[in-house]
């Protein structure tokens, strides 16, 4: 397994929220008054003559609860306040990085441990060095570890030896956390048949017959599964307690998870888990009341909101100001002081 991937292009993203929305001179692809800078008003900086401000924001794939959380986040913002989010189809925590790094996007979804990846420059990041252009906004939720499968044989991690098994697309947090729960059960890569492929692709392998097994990272109920759910029985695998407590020593981002029965179609038991935190980044150059807005409009809004996600339930802001692998912009801190909580900023 190829642990880098090649950095996608801007023309890669799909915009899926907010487009209809470009406040007047807030596009950095609209032609710019005369006397302005020929190269336009950069995408998060407070334009001339006003205070809106239109940023993109890269959330995941179509599958997933990044795209549809992060179009329902970037339509309220859009609506409600003088910042204008467009939402973008996007290929995995990794990559989302990448798209803030090039400057393809002003604020990312990404998995608690690939951002501390990214920003010691670890794991994923190992070869292509740190990148710390970014700065944490605030953990919206939990991201369970989901295994899935449509064989009823498959009981526990173990059974998963000499099965074809996804373990995630090329570019997500996925392959890393794939190994890391083989490895509690003492397998590997080469214990497996792996195939590396997205929710999507992973349920509809599953779907066909091709995989037995695919691992899933993303908050429960996730898009993939659940419409897996309504053509084939679909089964979620646990992971026993003694695995579970080497794996929480061995790899401290993660932290205990249930997905309850009855989440899922057919899954009439709890499932014992593990899970990362699904955090909002932004790119440091992205102004400070731009990032206070934001942080407003999801946090002071999130109880009312549930019906438009049901993950705003899990948004809450002392959880929110709790990250400590990377620092907090500016914008959020100023946010979560007024709410009594002390972040570190760079």
């Amino acid at each position: 397994m190829k642990k880098t991937m090649t950095r996608r292009s801007f023309a890669g993203l799909t915009a899926v929220a907010g487009m209809s929305v470009l406040l007047a001179g807030c596009s950095s692809e609209e032609e710019p008054p005369a006397g302005d800078d020929p190269q336009g008003e950069p995408a998060g900086d407070e334009p001339q003559g006003g205070d809106a401000v239109s940023l993109r924001f890269v959330t995941g794939g179509e599958s997933g609860t990044y795209y549809a959380f992060g179009s329902v986040i970037a339509q309220h913002a859009t609506n409600n306040t003088n910042v204008a989010v467009t939402a973008l189809a996007g290929n995995g925590s990794q990559a989302n990085i990448y798209e803030l790094e090039d400057g393809n996007a002003e604020l990312a979804f990404c998995q608690s441990d690939v951002m501390a990846y990214a920003y010691e420059g670890t794991n994923l990041f190992a070869d292509t060095g740190a990148v710390n252009v970014f700065s944490t906004v605030g953990y919206l939720y939990d991201e369970q570890v989901q295994i899935v499968t449509c064989d009823p044989a498959i009981k526990t991690v173990g059974d998963l030896a000499g099965k074809n098994v996804s373990i995630g697309a090329a570019g997500s947090g996925v392959y890393f956390n794939a190994i890391d729960i083989l490895g509690a059960y003492g397998l590997t890569e080469q214990d497996i048949n792996p195939t590396y492929e997205a929710f999507g692709d992973s349920a509809n392998s599953l779907k066909d017959g091709k995989i037995d097994a695919a691992f899933i990272v993303a908050g429960a109920p996730t898009t993939a599964i659940t419409e897996l759910s309504t053509s084939k029985q679909a089964y979620l695998v646990s992971i026993e307690q003694a695995q579970l407590d080497t794996l929480l020593k061995s790899s401290p981002y993660y932290v205990p998870a249930t997905i309850p029965a009855g989440t899922y179609t057919g899954v009439d038991t709890d499932t014992t888990t593990v899970a990362v935190g699904a955090v909002l980044l932004a790119a440091d150059s992205v102004s400070e009341d731009a990032v206070y807005t934001l942080c407003a409009d999801i946090f002071d809004n999130a109880a009312n909101l549930i019906e438009n996600h049901a993950k705003y339930a899990e948004v809450d802001t002392a959880k929110a100001a709790g990250v400590t692998a990377v620092p907090y912009h500016a914008g959020a801190a100023k946010y979560f002081s007024e709410k009594g909580f002390t972040v570190a900023t760079k």
